[in-house]
């Protein structure tokens, strides 16, 4: 020990402080062993060191607070005691008389990127060590020339807590006596140009409210789950063949308190899992609820990866409101975002000084249209962060399935860049080798937990998104339909007399319908930045936009694909989607309102009645179209079949506000036909026009069929019928 490295120690530079600090043999021979003690307390007017009964004066050899004393005799278990500047006597555990902390093995792993479950390694977790109950942080920061811990618990002074280097450039160190709800942060010391930034733990399991930036120790193991039925029911179950109706969310803005001020995770469990168990919904998808800085971003510019927002509570929290929603038989989905994060100091961004979780070349490593940073796929460490991470959400959380942000964006390097601004892969072409091979691991790895999907936002014809990766897929799941939610919503933006010529909108999905497993989406993004609510998209007069509303969720209710609805259009809301302010749950005062979202609840009850409409979403025997060459009237029909080809609905649509009296159908069998749907009804806000309940066939060949329905199609509608 020089004086050189005292002054490193006490200026907060030291790169291997266990070499200096705690307990340390100086001579030792065969009849006594001589050690000393080390401790730098800057906090601290005079430190005692108490071993056993005895207690020993520890001069102060350097004037900022370090002090050491020599003591004869065998090492031993020792305790601090110490007189603050404030006149406070305190008793402290010396961290750095405990030895490492952290296996090999798992350093091991972590550099070669197959440490699957790092969250259990890294991060800040209350342990008891030799008896001693304390928080062991772990941090990755290869290129940090040291790294401490600081916090409430020491003042904030980035020098007292220098963490142990181990291989790998992981940094940790064990400190007694912390406890939950510690705030804390790392100060890493980069060895490059002088760089030194206060970090948040990219572990962090939880953090303080923004604008605050701390991340804060919590057990995540207290929890006792009540789930056990839904978590062992949903391992038996193949959602591909399961209904599924989705309910997109952005909890903050989903309803407010009474001033205005969003509700928390325990609220949520009560108020919006009732309000979906009404409504008949399978799912909730929530918008990410990872911790995020800025809430204009809508939870897509994530910092605490490992950590549930505390804008509505703590994980216990989010785990009652999991918890709440699959004791309702509701499944839960999160928004997962690997594809980029933002440039918040106290984030990823440089984290040790240099590009470390990103790309240092800007053609590969930021998003400039969205001011964010792409994180490299190719380093073994972050493949762990970020695969761990959505394992974590699936074990930790109980989470149901994870719909992947902004695919498209991790697939291709040229995303939207311009020539010059991207550069190809090894084959000179522009997809992203390791970003597919990463998509591809999340999702073998994702498959492993009984029960749980994952999905793909992707908006390319890449092919075999969700083709398993066996096949040469990426593996997900499912994959959101963009191009289907692109022609529908451009169909019926057009007035009723101008559709049939876009008769094709209405047709082409199903050219590829049957290429992926698709989801429906009508999403957060197609309400907001101008593009105007659902009903606001739809042209005519009030009765009109209402009735072209039922018949697009009608129709997209009965089209193969699970489904998806955004917040406030299962009811009507003019106004784009504002994250600011709640849905405008007041307009279910008036009638229309109200009755477009009785119909929702009934597609719903409807839907999951009826196996038909999604046993056989992804392959073509569960479509057959009946006519669609009428498009000079803009009126389809198809059938939908399950499993058992015997059980079947027709699907009558009329996209134009003309009632179509007698109109014929082929139908498979003769027989009685019940009207089982009419989103014509007055119960829905409709003309109440229709077919009395029933229908019989008669022997007149239609549609290449023997049989046929004389059938009343009302305006704007979707009528449905099911063989008695």
């Amino acid at each position: 020990m020089t004086a050189e490295e005292i002054e490193a120690i006490t200026g907060g530079y030291h790169g291997d402080a266990f070499r200096i600090l705690g307990p340390h043999v100086v001579r030792k021979k065969a009849a006594q062993t001589r050690w000393e003690i080390r401790v730098f307390l800057p906090q601290a007017e005079a430190v005692e060191v108490q071993l056993g009964g005895e207690r020993v004066a520890m001069p102060r050899i350097h004037p900022q607070g370090f002090f050491c004393v020599a003591v004869n005799g065998e090492m031993q278990p020792y305790l601090l005691r110490a007189r603050l500047y404030d006149g406070r006597d305190v008793e402290i555990e010396d961290p750095y008389r405990f030895g490492p902390q952290i296996s090999d093995s798992d350093l091991y792993l972590h550099t070669e990127g197959t440490l699957h479950e790092a969250w259990r390694t890294l991060g800040a977790h209350l342990v008891e060590v030799e008896g001693i109950r304390g928080a062991r942080f772990a941090v990755w920061a290869p290129n940090a020339e040291n790294v401490t811990v600081t916090g409430e618990f020491n003042d904030w002074d980035v020098r007292r807590h220098p963490m142990r280097r181990r291989s790998g450039g992981v940094w940790e160190l064990f400190i007694p006596g912390l406890r939950q709800g510690t705030s804390y942060k790392y100060n890493v010391r980069s060895r490059f140009a002088g760089y030194q930034q206060l970090k948040a733990d990219p572990y962090a399991f939880y953090c303080e409210t923004p604008p605050k930036s701390a991340s804060v120790v919590w057990d995540t193991n207290r929890y006792t789950w009540n789930d056990a039925p839904w978590m062992e029911g949903r391992a038996k179950v193949d959602c591909l063949k399961s209904a599924m109706s989705v309910y997109e969310v952005h909890l903050e803005s989903w309803l407010r308190g009474p001033q205005g001020q969003p509700l928390c995770y325990r609220d949520l469990a009560v108020k919006l899992v009732e309000y979906v168990k009404l409504m008949g919904y399978t799912h909730i998808e929530l918008l990410p609820i990872m911790e995020h800085p800025y809430s204009g971003s809508w939870g897509y510019q994530v910092i605490g990866y490992y950590a549930p927002t505390s804008r509505f509570g703590n994980p216990d929290d989010f785990k009652h409101f999991i918890d709440a929603c699959h004791g309702a038989g509701i499944g839960v989905i999160v928004d997962w975002v690997p594809a980029h994060f933002p440039k918040d100091a106290h984030g990823l961004v440089f984290f040790d000084g240099t590009a470390l979780y990103e790309h240092a070349d800007p053609r590969k490593g930021e998003h400039r249209d969205w001011g964010t940073l792409v994180f490299n796929y190719g380093r073994n460490e972050v493949k762990t962060f970020l695969l761990s991470n959505a394992l974590f959400w699936l074990k930790e959380y109980h989470i149901d399935g994870l719909r992947v942000d902004a695919v498209a964006s991790m697939l291709y390097l040229d995303y939207s860049r311009k020539a010059g601004e991207w550069i190809p892969n090894q084959y000179g072409g522009n997809e992203n080798l390791e970003a597919i091979e990463f998509l591809r691991r999340f999702n073998e790895l994702a498959h492993t937990v009984p029960g749980a999907f994952t999905a793909a936002e992707e908006s390319t014809a890449f092919p075999g998104v969700s083709k398993p990766v066996y096949l040469s897929g990426l593996g997900f799941t499912m994959k959101w339909n963009m191009g289907w939610m692109h022609d529908m919503l451009d169909y019926f933006s057009n007035d009723p007399i101008y559709r049939k010529f876009h008769h094709n909108s209405i047709t082409f999905s199903l050219l590829y319908a049957f290429t992926e497993n698709f989801v429906l989406p009508i999403s957060h993004d197609e309400v907001v930045h101008g593009k105007g609510s659902l009903l606001n998209k739809m042209p005519g007069d009030e009765w009109r936009q209402f009735a072209n509303v039922r018949a697009f969720l009608a129709y997209m209710w009965a089209h193969p694909g699970k489904k998806l609805l955004f917040m406030g259009q299962d009811i009507g809301q003019r106004e784009e989607w504002n994250s600011n302010t709640g849905i405008r749950w007041e307009l279910l005062e008036f009638d229309l309102h109200r009755q477009l979202q009785a119909l929702v609840r009934e597609l719903n009850r409807f839907y999951r009645a009826s196996p038909a409409l999604y046993q056989v979403d992804f392959y073509y025997t569960g479509f057959e179209w009946v006519d669609f060459h009428d498009w000079e009237s803009s009126i389809i029909a198809f059938l939908r079949r399950a499993e058992d080809p015997d059980d079947f609905i027709l699907f009558c649509c009329n996209f134009t506000p003309v009632p179509r009296q007698g109109y014929e159908f082929g139908v498979p069998a003769e027989g009685f036909y019940e009207e089982i749907l009419n989103t014509d009804s007055e119960l829905f806000g409709g003309s109440n026009l229709g077919n009395g309940g029933l229908v019989s066939s008669k022997p007149v060949p239609r549609h290449n069929r023997q049989h046929s329905i004389a059938v009343t199609l009302p305006p704007l509608s979707v009528v449905a019928f099911k063989k008695r």
